[in-house]
C-alpha cells in the first residue's frame, strides 16, 4: 500500500511537470517562466487564470468603435476619433488605471504561445483596420453624404466588434474551439481586402443600417466616396 501511494504521488508530481514544462516552451520569448506562480497571482485580477491575458485590453478598440459610430451623426467626432492610434498592449496598461497594471503586462510577457500569438494576430489585424478606415475618413471631403458616411462607419465598426470577439475568446480560453476557425476566416477576408476595412454589400446589412429611406447604395459609390 505504501508503494503504491508512493507511486501515485510520484505520478502526479511528474505530471506537473510535464505541465510546466510545456507552459515554459509555450511562453514567448522573454518570458520568466513560472506559469504556475503567475496563475496562483492572477487569480482574482481581472486576468484570465490559463491565457494569462485580460479583457481591459479590448477597452481600446471598444473606444474607437464608439467614436465611429457617433461620426456621421456627429461629425466632430472625427477629430475625436482621428486621435486614436494604436497602442500595444504594454503601453496600454502603464498608461492605465487598472489597479494590478504591473502584473498584467508580466502575465502578458508570460502567456502561452497558444493564446498569446492567435491574440497578437488579432491586435495587428485590428489595428491596420482601424487606421485605415480612419485614413479614408479623413480624407473624405467634408460635404460627404453623411448616410455614405453611416454606412461605411457601420461597416468598420460591426467588422471591428468581430475581431473585438473573437479576441475575447482567445483571452477566455476558447480559442482551440470555434475561435481559431473563426481567427482563420477574420483572417483570410482581411489578407484578399489587401489590408483595406471590409465593407459588407449594403444589402447584407440590417435595415436600421441604411438609413430612414432604406435606400440600398450600391458597393461601388461606398468605395468611390473614400478613395
Amino acid at each position: 500500500m505504501a508503494a503504491h501511494c508512493a507511486g501515485q504521488r510520484f505520478t502526479g508530481h511528474m505530471t506537473s511537470d510535464v505541465e510546466t514544462f510545456r507552459d515554459d516552451i509555450e511562453r514567448p520569448a522573454g518570458g520568466i517562466g513560472f506559469p504556475r506562480t503567475l496563475r496562483r497571482l492572477v487569480q482574482g485580477k481581472n486576468i484570465h487564470q490559463d491565457t494569462l491575458l485580460a479583457t481591459d485590453y479590448l477597452n481600446h478598440f471598444n473606444e474607437i468603435a464608439m467614436l465611429l459610430e457617433l461620426v456621421a451623426d456627429m461629425p466632430d467626432c472625427l477629430e475625436d476619433a482621428m486621435a486614436w492610434a494604436p497602442k500595444s498592449y504594454e503601453d496600454h496598461f502603464s498608461q492605465s488605471s487598472f489597479q494590478d497594471k504591473a502584473l498584467a503586462i508580466l502575465a502578458y510577457e508570460n502567456a502561452p504561445r497558444r493564446y498569446r500569438e492567435p491574440f497578437d494576430q488579432l491586435v495587428a489585424q485590428m489595428d491596420t483596420m482601424v487606421v485605415n478606415a480612419l485614413q479614408r475618413l479623413g480624407a473624405a471631403a467634408a460635404d460627404t453624404d453623411p448616410e455614405q458616411v453611416r454606412l461605411f462607419t457601420t461597416q468598420v465598426t460591426m467588422k471591428l466588434q468581430r475581431f473585438v470577439d473573437v479576441a475575447s475568446a482567445v483571452i477566455h480560453g476558447r480559442v482551440e474551439t470555434s475561435g481559431q476557425e473563426e481567427i482563420d476566416t477574420l483572417l483570410s477576408e482581411i489578407e484578399e481586402n489587401d489590408e483595406a476595412p471590409v465593407l459588407e454589400t449594403s444589402a447584407s446589412l440590417p435595415p436600421a443600417a441604411l438609413g430612414a429611406d432604406e435606400n440600398p447604395t450600391s458597393q461601388a459609390d461606398v468605395d468611390a466616396l473614400f478613395d
